[in-house]
């Protein structure tokens, strides 16, 4: 029995550690080069034309991206719309905040790619949310990066599965590693993908608990600055407009820059999840490092999201490519 036990520990210890490069090494870069050697240059086309059209398309695309990747991987679940018989992932109340800009983005971008005759249901929705997220961070002033490509769309979409597995506002640093951890990210990269929140937006009732009642002694969260307390009440009073929506970078927010890593040391980071990663000892110093080194953010956040971009790849019989994004075939 011993000897079982021992064998089956070092069987899942070792598909636990094969399983990032099992995942990594389907993807690669140019991976149409002979099936659509234009994808790229037709998704930019269509992401700046979305651009052009509304700021929006930049975090909701983002947002998009990271909501899907940790949930069941990065295969486009979330796109699915739900039916009488399946509540999708993207009805969740965790994703009930997805802005429609990001869905928009894709669901154009694949329409411009099968609109080639040769490129016709042979690029994945999955890609598609991977190259679209690449060029809205660029676009917005944030590095460009070659994309590992070669996902299939996943199989299942269901409500239930995201129970869990997103990030919330009011997490601590513990929290945040773990569920980072949970799909081989580090607290580095955790802290890089933070960054992205340098053109995020939020609706108030995400972090109304920091400006009225954060505890019985302290109203207003004391990590919080004061004067930037003070707009976020003018901004938000106790009742507002539920679609209020408030920049998470209040200096630069249509800018994706290191603005986010200085905020977080005068106290104007929007969330307790952001503001802890200066408050916290063991992440504080990698907040004054990118604060002070645009260049040493950008690196580390291309590192992370094309690790990210690994999470749960799906091949072979485990994906296919859909016809349409927000359908199963």
């Amino acid at each position: 029995m011993g000897r079982f036990l021992l064998i089956a520990v070092w069987s899942l210890s070792l598909g636990l550690w094969l399983y990032p490069q099992a995942a990594s090494a389907q993807l690669k870069q140019n991976y149409y080069a002979n099936i659509c050697p234009n994808v790229e240059n037709i998704v930019r086309d269509a992401v700046q034309k979305k651009f052009k059209q509304t700021f929006v398309t930049v975090p909701a695309t983002i947002r998009l991206f990271f909501h899907d990747c940790f949930v069941q991987g990065c295969d486009a679940s979330v796109i699915i719309q739900s039916t009488g018989s399946n509540t999708a992932e993207k009805d969740h109340p965790d994703n009930l905040s997805l802005a429609g800009d990001g869905f928009d983005t894709v669901i154009k971008a694949k329409a411009a790619i099968d609109a080639v005759g040769s490129c016709k249901n042979k690029v994945s929705c999955a890609d598609v949310l991977a190259m679209a997220t690449r060029d809205v961070i660029a676009l917005s002033g944030g590095p460009s990066y070659a994309v590992e490509l070669g996902r299939l769309d996943g199989l299942s979409s269901k409500a239930s599965s995201v129970n869990g597995k997103l990030p919330q506002p009011t997490f601590n640093l513990d929290q945040l590693n773990s569920l980072f951890a949970a799909n081989g990210l580090t607290q580095a990269d955790m802290i890089a993908l933070s960054g992205a929140h340098t053109v995020g937006f939020s609706h108030c009732s995400k972090f109304a608990n920091r400006i009225y009642n954060f505890s019985g002694q302290n109203p207003v969260d004391p990590s919080l600055n004061k004067d930037y307390a003070t707009q976020l009440q003018a901004m938000c009073p106790k009742i507002v407009d539920p679609r209020i929506a408030i920049n998470m970078d209040p200096n630069t927010p249509n800018t994706f820059d290191n603005t986010y890593f200085k905020n977080l040391q005068e106290g104007k980071g929007l969330f307790t999840s952001d503001q802890v990663l200066f408050t916290d000892a063991r992440s504080k110093s990698t907040v004054n490092s990118w604060s002070s080194s645009s260049s040493a953010f950008q690196n580390a956040f291309v590192s992370a999201i094309t690790k990210l971009g690994r999470v749960g790849v799906k091949t072979g019989k485990n994906g296919n490519i859909r016809t349409d994004c927000a359908a199963f075939n």
